[in-house]
């Protein structure tokens, strides 16, 4: 059920969901409102940063203040190799960089705004700044497991990682003890808190014989109080307003550090996969070659140029 003209009759404030709610209109219909939205933020181990006598981060870094700090943190060889940062086998780790600034989309057709971003990445690889991405992928390493043991200072992730990381750490599983989150880095002139993520929404069936119910149920669920409600739970509500932000933080085992509570105020949100009808066959292309140039078997004009000739031919169907 198309929920516009509930929306505006109900005054449902949309500019609550940090831009996500623009993002899944279709022909300027909205059909659902977000309830839960994970989103990505930097995990960093605050033992890693005091050993090496180095601030932590920030909740305002730039890519380039991102890469310096990241080179800065790694240190030793061997098993005693401390990395600076850590990117995860996804290619939402590396591509959805270039989407921050809310230029472009990864359903363009046209991906040459990658570039820059697999230049740092790549360069960090080269330089030992990271993990091999060919050793990540083929011992199936879960990024879960490199934070755990102490061996990496900085890891961008989903904030889905912030419950199962207190949960290890109650448990006694991991070497790690202190931790914190800051925003995630964004590019020159984008705000700081501009992130990626991914929502669960609810709507109305068309097929509802109380299509009216049901909308109040919808408008409790998603807004202000159903929030609240979401993130007593332990789950990440798609509102993150003060309060929520305040239940989040005072779970147990949630860092009491400031800069950690901020970090989870977000101001803008861009999906990881925008609504397409051919969003399936666009994410086999972006992965295979996403693969083919973290692995070094493309150069990365040559992979994005096959990335657009393949994208673009999908496009065109």
């Amino acid at each position: 059920m198309n929920l516009n003209d509930k929306i505006k009759s109900e005054n449902v404030d949309l500019s609550l969901y940090g831009g996500t709610t623009d993002q899944i209109s279709v022909d300027g219909k909205l059909y659902g409102i977000p309830f839960r939205s994970d989103f990505w933020v930097v995990f960093y181990n605050k033992d890693v940063f005091d050993k090496a006598g180095v601030a932590y981060p920030d909740n305002d870094m730039t890519f380039a203040e991102y890469d310096a700090l990241a080179r800065k943190m790694t240190s030793g060889v061997g098993a005693a190799k401390v990395y600076g940062a850590h990117y995860h086998t996804w290619r939402s780790a590396v591509q959805l960089f270039g989407i921050l600034d809310g230029k472009n989309t990864i359903v363009d057709g046209t991906y040459n705004f990658l570039k820059p971003y697999y230049e740092m990445v790549l360069s960090q690889q080269k330089d030992g700044i990271v993990q091999n991405y060919a050793t990540l992928k083929t011992s199936s390493t879960h990024y879960s497991g490199v934070f755990y043991n102490n061996s990496v200072a900085m890891m961008n992730m989903g904030s889905w990682f912030i419950a199962t990381l207190i949960s290890q750490i109650e448990q006694g599983k991991t070497e790690v003890k202190n931790w914190g989150l800051v925003k995630y880095p964004h590019a020159e002139g984008v705000p700081a808190g501009t992130t990626l993520g991914t929502i669960t929404s609810l709507g109305v069936s068309n097929a509802s014989k109380k299509k009216d119910a049901a909308f109040d149920f919808v408008k409790f669920v998603t807004g202000p109080e159903g929030a609240q409600i979401i993130a007593k739970t332990g789950t990440i509500p798609s509102i993150k307003d003060s309060e929520v932000v305040k239940i989040i933080a005072s779970k147990p085992g949630f860092p009491s550090d400031q800069g950690s509570r901020d970090a989870l105020q977000v101001a803008k949100t861009y999906l990881e996969m925008p609504l397409h009808e051919r969003a399936g066959e666009i994410e086999v292309v972006l992965n295979q070659v996403h693969d083919e140039i973290m692995t070094n078997n493309i150069s990365i004009d040559a992979g994005l140029a096959k990335m657009n000739d393949q994208v673009q031919k999908i496009l065109a169907k």
